[in-house]
């Protein structure tokens, strides 16, 4: 009751009954590890070898300003054309 109020979670009595059963299995299990004998395992970080995963980059050609502010619905000045956020209308 006192975790499920600090966690402002709302539970219902059975509710309560079955976290704190399965919170409590936790940390039995949590227990269990903590008694294993690990002095001969060595700590690691990642269980794979790490690689780049990312592609080459790649240069290529662009969009022509020109074209791109053809399909705009306004544009000025080889810039868009948008409406102010507060105040005026267009």
């Amino acid at each position: 009751m006192k975790v499920a109020k600090l966690a402002r979670l709302d539970l219902d009595p059975d509710e309560i009954d079955r976290t704190t059963s399965q919170l409590a299995g936790m940390l039995e299990h949590f227990a269990d590890m903590d008694a294993l004998d690990l002095t001969d395992v060595v700590p690691m970080t990642q269980p794979y070898p790490l690689r780049n995963v990312f592609r080459e980059d790649v240069v290529v050609e662009g969009l022509l300003r020109d074209e791109v502010l053809a399909e705009a619905p306004a544009a000025e000045d080889h810039r868009f054309r948008v409406p102010p956020i507060l105040g005026l209308d267009l």
